[in-house]
């Protein structure tokens, strides 16, 4: 049986309670928690406990996201907070799996760095904005063990996502990162516009080791020049899955190919699709994802 899960992006503006309701409706057979929404639900004083009798028929296939994963000083211990609090969450609502993603998540202040704008006092978190590959990989890995220590605590894996236009972005960074954390309950996320916009490879991504590859997110994206402009998600990712210029069902062949059969999931930025009716636009996704990966 084909694994479908929905990610709340999908209904972007919806709430976690009405997402899990129309994730059931749409017949997927997951959902993947995300915050802001999940923690806009916990911090208006509903306890995660009161999820799973609505979650009840779904499996939360992952929760996220832990941003901007290589804060260092008192942003990492920042970090590690928030990595315990959603490993919490995450046992309670029976999700195998958390989600971390590199930075920084704010593309402007990459936009403004790579253009030499900042000034000396831009407090914008930079994350590791002008370190070396080598050095940006170390302080990464170094957050990675420490959070899949916490996870295993609970019982729990990781899955490290490399934005698209944050420092560390490309797949051979991605597992050199996992290598060098050296945990084994660490994979990636294999996330089909932050890959293909930054120009990673369907060969690349066949030859994968398929036990890395802890869920795939399928999504859409418009053409850029990669070799002059920093991934703008607010514009390069506002096309509905199937709409855009990547080639989704190479893309699904090509980690087909690796043996992974794990969870599809949906994850869309559109504008458009945004202001639609709910259960239209995630109906809608289950179906092209149905046709992509059977």
């Amino acid at each position: 049986m084909t694994k479908l899960s929905m990610n709340v992006t999908t209904t972007f503006y919806g709430n976690v309670v009405n997402d899990i309701a129309v994730a059931k409706a749409a017949g997927f057979g997951g959902i993947e928690l995300q915050s802001p929404k999940l923690y806009r639900y916990l911090d208006a004083g509903f306890p995660a406990e009161s999820l799973p009798p609505l979650l009840e028929g779904l499996t939360v296939t992952g929760l996220g996201a832990v941003l901007d994963a290589e804060r260092q000083g008192e942003g990492r211990e920042a970090f590690l907070a928030e990595v315990r609090r959603m490993c919490g969450v995450a046992v309670v609502v029976g999700a195998p799996i958390v989600q971390l993603c590199t930075g920084p998540v704010d593309w402007e202040v990459v936009k403004d760095f790579r253009a030499g704008r900042p000034a000396a006092g831009d407090a914008r978190y930079r994350g590791t904005l002008g370190r070396s590959e080598s050095e940006a990989i170390d302080v990464l890995a170094g957050n990675v063990r420490e959070a899949a220590d916490i996870a295993a605590d609970h019982g729990l894996e990781l899955y490290l996502e490399p934005l698209a236009w944050s420092n560390l972005n490309r797949h051979r960074q991605a597992l050199e990162v996992i290598e060098r954390a050296g945990r084994e309950n660490v994979g990636i996320t294999l996330d089909t516009w932050h890959y293909w916009t930054v120009g990673d490879t369907l060969e690349e991504v066949a030859a994968t080791p398929k036990e890395l590859i802890k869920t795939v997110h399928l999504s859409d994206g418009l053409d850029l020049d990669r070799a002059t402009e920093v991934p703008d998600q607010s514009v390069h990712r506002d096309v509905v899955i199937g709409g855009g210029a990547i080639p989704l069902q190479q893309w699904v062949d090509a980690i087909k190919s690796t043996g992974y059969d794990g969870w599809w999931v949906s994850e869309m930025f559109s504008t458009k699709a945004s202001e639609h009716d709910f259960l239209t636009v995630a109906s809608t996704m289950r179906g092209l994802l149905e046709i992509l990966v059977s």
